[in-house]
């Protein structure tokens, strides 16, 4: 998968993705009678730690510069000017 992808794949998750995954995880935890205040606690850590785990390779390495790119600082100046 191109850097590009993933990239645009993470904002999509991010922004579509993650609100609907809280809504459903508030919704179910809401579904059960409340529980002692350290045990939701507890239940909202491991599902905000769950969304996570299968999308662990899918952000690997979007912190990182492009591969693709031959200057992913910027240091080449242009020819015509400095």
């Amino acid at each position: 998968m191109s850097y590009r992808t993933r990239k645009l794949l993470c904002a999509l998750f991010l922004f579509f993705g993650l609100p609907l995954y809280i809504f459903a995880a508030v919704t179910l935890v809401g579904l059960f009678e409340r529980p002692h205040l350290a045990l939701e606690f507890a239940i909202y850590v491991g599902l905000g730690v769950l969304w996570a785990l299968p999308l662990r390779a899918l952000f690997r390495g979007i912190g990182r510069p492009d591969p693709d790119n031959p200057d992913p600082g910027g240091t080449k100046r242009h020819p015509a000017g400095k």
